[in-house]
Formats: structure tokens, sequence, C-alpha cells
């Protein structure tokens, strides 16, 4: 009954119209979602390093910095301004520290750990103190160096006083953006590159189809400096075809982990803006993602596995943590339990061991609320002494995992199987960036002041909605 009466709330704050429909939105929804909120916004305020921005790929685990990570931190200062947690002068001086440091980052081609990038691009993994690449088996990479910008171009249009400091982000901001070379980057054009490295040079895949990589092609057309041509999207969009699940008002465009119907909606608002192949199925990407939510969930209660917990209020599968390498019998059947994976459900590349990530319904909160506001407070209720802590939701557990055996990460507690130790940059920053913008719109109605994105966006053929206005 709790959960239908919440449920009940949150639909009559959705069918508002007007200025007051975020405000309406934003009482709707239990207590328990500011927690979560400043919890996560603790992450990234309390583990990067204050000198240069990075931040840790995880944590409390010794770790290097994920550049994508820092994108999200970048997201996340400006929301904590708007929430209390901190002044705008203190999310001022983070953001200053971390894009001069990358501004000033070494870039260049030779091999080794002598350098953060090159090309304008960040490899994906930098040593925490120095910046520097962290090993010389680490790509410089595409997608995790968009992820970066997405967080620095917010906060260009977050920051938009007259004061030295914020005029500074402005300037920084921009160059970091415009010294990206995107063309180079198309090794095989018209599409764009996975990465790099300059020991092997190009990696032999390219970005196609539907994946999170929308965010890449936005962006490297959006470029007053080195853009792609409208072709490279495409060639991104041509391989479609092979991604459609589902049938009916279903249909969507497929992807087994929830995290690729995510970050690229953390920073874009894809509602009511359509590409010519949206335009001729007659909905949108955001309607897209939703419908990949609604699949999840079915799912989970469909539970072909039989994994323990997995229901109508538990559910999200998405690249996350797990348990062990290996293959244990369950259920009378051999079933490989892994490590970090990219875990999800449909399509050819689906893979599940029964381990549920929180960030997969919780990141997913603007989509389909009425599922995973039910979803995060039945995870809480039920296992939350256990997979919530300091900073929020841990990084993944695993009801069905209660074998006594040795575990690469986190630890199995009895009755109610594995649970991770570690929190995840690129998983707790959609958790706080989607659920602002549920909440308030914040970071999509920054962005969508961006010349860029805007520029991106109709060279990629997207028109209507609030690109008319």
């Amino acid at each position: 009954m709790r959960y239908r009466t919440v449920t009940h709330l949150l639909l009559s704050a959705c069918a508002l119209l007007g200025a007051g429909q975020a405000a309406a939105r934003d009482m709707a929804l239990p207590p328990v979602f500011d927690d979560i909120e400043q919890r996560t916004f603790r992450f990234f305020w309390d583990t990067a390093n204050p000198a240069n921005g990075l931040v840790p790929d995880r944590y409390p685990t010794p770790s290097f910095s994920s550049v994508a990570a820092v994108g999200f931190g970048l997201t996340a200062y400006p929301i904590g301004v708007e929430r209390g947690y901190i002044t705008r002068q203190q999310a001022r001086d983070r953001v200053l520290a971390t894009l001069r440091f990358f501004r000033n980052a070494p870039q260049g081609p030779e091999k080794g750990m002598v350098n953060s990038g090159y090309k304008g691009f960040f490899y994906h993994f930098l040593d925490m103190k120095t910046g520097l690449r962290h090993n010389d088996k680490v790509e410089l990479s595409t997608i995790d160096t968009a992820l970066f910008l997405a967080g620095a171009m917010f906060c260009e249009s977050y920051f938009n006083g007259g004061d030295a400091g914020e005029q500074e982000i402005r300037k920084l901001a921009k160059e970091i953006y415009e010294r990206v070379d995107w063309s180079w980057a198309q090794a095989r054009k018209p599409s764009i590159a996975l990465g790099w490295e300059p020991e092997s040079g190009f990696h032999g895949y390219d970005w196609k189809g539907y994946n999170e990589a929308m965010l890449i092609y936005v962006l490297a057309l959006g470029s007053p400096t080195h853009p792609v041509q409208p072709d490279a999207w495409r060639a991104w969009t041509s391989t479609y075809e092979r991604s459609l699940e589902g049938k009916g008002d279903r249909q969507h465009l497929g992807f087994p982990s929830l995290f690729v119907h995510q970050y690229s909606h953390v920073w874009i608002d894809f509602r009511g803006i359509r590409d010519d192949y949206m335009r001729e199925r007659g909905f949108d990407y955001f309607e897209n993602s939703r419908r990949a939510t609604y699949a999840q969930q079915a799912y989970a209660v469909a539970n072909p596995l039989g994994c323990k917990g997995y229901g109508q209020n538990v559910w999200g599968i998405t690249a996350s943590d797990g348990p062990v390498d290996q293959t244990l019998e369950y259920n009378g059947k051999q079933l490989p339990f892994r490590t970090y994976a990219a875990r999800g459900v449909g399509g050819l590349k689906a893979y599940d061991d029964c381990t549920l990530a929180p960030t997969a319904a919780a990141a997913s909160l603007p989509f389909a609320p009425e599922i995973v506001v039910p979803a995060v407070l039945e995870m809480k209720q039920r296992y939350g002494d256990f997979i919530y802590g300091q900073y929020g939701f841990y990084d993944a557990f695993n009801p069905t995992f209660t074998y006594n055996v040795p575990v690469s990460q986190g630890h199995v507690i009895e009755g109610k199987g594995w649970v991770d130790s570690d929190y995840l940059g690129i998983d707790q920053g959609p958790i706080i960036a989607m659920t602002e913008n549920y909440r308030s719109g914040l970071v999509w109605r920054v962005m969508r002041g961006h010349p860029a994105i805007r520029r991106g966006l109709e060279r990629a053929g997207f028109t209507g909605g609030w690109l008319v206005k």
C-alpha cells in the first residue's frame, strides 16, 4: 500500500503543468532521496584530490582517478550549491582547481606514463597525485574524455558570474573543449574510434550503433574548432536496427547494461527532440530509455535464473562490481560469477549472475519514477543496513551469492549474500545528476543554453522540443 501511495503522488505530480511542475515532483519524492543525493554528493566532495580535482575511480579501496568520474564530479558541485551542501565559492574553487589542472596537464604522443593525454583527449585512468597516465596499458579514451568534457561544459554554463574566478572557469572550459581534435579520432571515417595508445595506435573498434557514445557525437558535431561532419551521425545510427528489442509500445533500441540508457541523458535533455531515426519511429530517446527501464523490471519479474530477491521492486542490472571470477553451481546449473563486468539484459551480450547495482534503478528516476521510487525504497528497506553507507548505496550486491568461498572484494553476510564495500565514481555520478534532473531539471536546463550542445544536436538532425525555442 505504501508504494502504491508513493506512485500515486508521483503520477499526480508528473501530470501538473507550468512552473510548479518540478517543485511538485520534488515534494512528492520520499525524504530518503534527499539523503541519497546528499550522501552521493559527499562522495565526490570528500574523495577528490582538492589540489587537482581528480576523483578516484573507486573508494575506499585505494585507486587511480577515472577521467569520467571527474566529469561527474564537476556535475555534482553545482548541484551541491543549489541544494545548499556547499557555497558557490567553495564549488567555484574546486572547479577552478580541476580545470586548471586539466588545462595545464601535459599532452603529447610519447609512450609510457609521461602525459595525461594527447590531441585534447585524456587517458582513461590517471594517477591521483600526478595526474599522469596510470600505466602503459591505459588507453586514450574518447568516451571518458567526453564524459569529463560534459561536466566541464556544465560548469562553464553554470558559473555565469562576473567575478574573476567564474570568468576563468568559462575561459578554461572553453579552451579545454575546443582543443579536442575530434577529426583526428576518426581513424576510419566517418566514425570515431574507441581509443588510442601511443604504443600501438588506434583501437580496432569504432563507436557505432546505440550505446553511451551518443554524447561523443553531439560534442564532436558541436565543436567550433575540430568538428566531425554530419555523416558521422548517419554512420552512428546506420546499425541501429540490430539493437531493436520488444514489440509495439515496448519496442526500443536496446543495450544490455542500463548505464547506456542513462549517461548521455545526464547532460542532454532528449525529451521532445528527435533525429531522423526517431522521427520515423515516432518517439524520442528519452522514451527509449523509459522503455529500457521497464524492460529491466520485466526481466527481474520473469527472473529466468531464479535469482534471490529479484522482483517487481528489486531490479537493476548494469556494469558493476561483483563477488568473484568463478563458476559455481546454482539451482542445479553452473553459473559463472564475475567481479567487475558489463552485466545486463537483452541484446547479444546479455550477462546476469544475480548481481544488482542500485545505480541502475536510481539513475533511471526521470524515465520511470513510478517504478524507480518503489525499487529504491524496497532495496533500502530490505537490504539497507548492508548496502547503504556513508556515501549512499554501495556499488553492487548479490543476495544469491551465499557461498563460503573467498571473494575478490566486499564480503558475504549470512542470510543476505554478497555486498560490495566500494563506491564507484561512474556509478555514483548518474545517481546524483539524474535525481537532480528529476527534481529540478538543473543539469538539463543549464546545458540547453550551451551553444555547442545545440549546434551538435542540430547538425545531427535533431528538431522539435526545446530546440525551436
